[in-house]
């Protein structure tokens, strides 16, 4: 039984408890599981080191400690072939893991990529700030979060939102730019809606007329599909983007409409039913 703070940023747990210690406990903070041994060498100095990054992290996640020869279901459960192995546990699931022991610096940047820190902290109180319309003091809120941790993909977002809002697309683009490739997959949908915002930034209602007045203007209908996108008419976007790429495929405004295509299925869910019909309609129109 956890009988103070100190003992419940770190544990020991086994198969009854580890729905309750680990599954469950990672729906509210992250879980780091360290599966080891007593005969093991490296994990007698793997364990103590994650021990003292728990204390110093004080409860900002929890350390649950695995002995695989008193529970080898649970390592056979979670493959886990050799030790020590650690994996880091979010909402029931393994969100990271390495094997073997790794040295301070190492676990440190290992818990980076999920333990919330100082700099998540901030990228939250500017993610408040916005929300409430304090642009200003989002805008150092974000920055803040850089400073602590250079290109963090949350503040590169949270600056991009505020340089479209701001009418500076170029800047936003830039901050999109340097998102790295970990962060840019996690929020992948969020990243999509933007470049739709920024790709389409214009006025719909003359989108629509330039359109209308020339409907074998391939640029002016790309321009439309566009500007239908980022105000977040997709179906309308995706229709018409199609029938530029139905009238020019693979080249010129065509091959530029396939591609807003791609941005429009990443904005609505790369899986959603009106993703998968238009991505039949393209294929299609590609490969007929």
């Amino acid at each position: 039984m956890e009988t103070s703070a100190a003992r419940d940023f770190s544990i020991d747990t086994d198969e009854a408890g580890f729905e309750r210690d680990v599954l469950e406990e990672s729906g509210r903070r992250p879980v780091v599981v360290d599966f080891w041994a007593p005969w093991c060498g490296p994990c007698r100095t793997l364990g103590p080191a994650l021990e003292r990054l728990a204390e110093e992290d004080a409860g900002r996640w929890r350390l649950a400690k695995v002995n695989v020869d008193e529970n080898p279901r649970l390592a056979a459960r979670y493959r886990v072939q050799g030790i020590p192995a650690v994996k880091a546990f979010r909402d029931g699931k393994v969100i990271d893991q390495f094997v073997g022991a790794l040295p301070p610096a190492h676990l440190r940047a290992f818990l980076d990529r999920f333990v919330p820190g100082p700099a998540d902290e901030a990228v939250e109180e500017g993610k408040a700030c916005e929300a409430a319309g304090r642009l200003e003091e989002a805008r150092a809120a974000y920055e803040r979060a850089l400073s602590l941790r250079q290109r963090h993909g949350e503040a590169l977002l949270g600056l991009a939102r505020l340089e479209l809002a701001a009418g500076d697309a170029e800047a936003a683009e830039r901050h999109l730019d340097l998102i790295l490739p970990d962060d840019a997959e996690r929020h992948a949908a969020a990243i999509a809606r933007l470049r739709l915002q920024l790709h389409g930034a214009g006025d719909l209602q003359a989108a629509e007329k330039r359109a209308a007045a020339a409907p074998d203007d391939l640029e002016a209908q790309l321009a439309l599909g566009r500007a239908l996108a980022a105000a977040g008419q997709h179906e309308r976007a995706l229709e018409t983007l199609l029938g530029v790429v139905r009238r020019s495929p693979r080249v010129g405004p065509g091959e530029e409409a396939r591609q807003a295509m791609v941005e429009i299925f990443g904005a609505i869910g790369a899986r959603s039913e009106l993703a998968d019909r238009y991505r039949e309609k393209l294929a299609a129109e590609l490969y007929r």
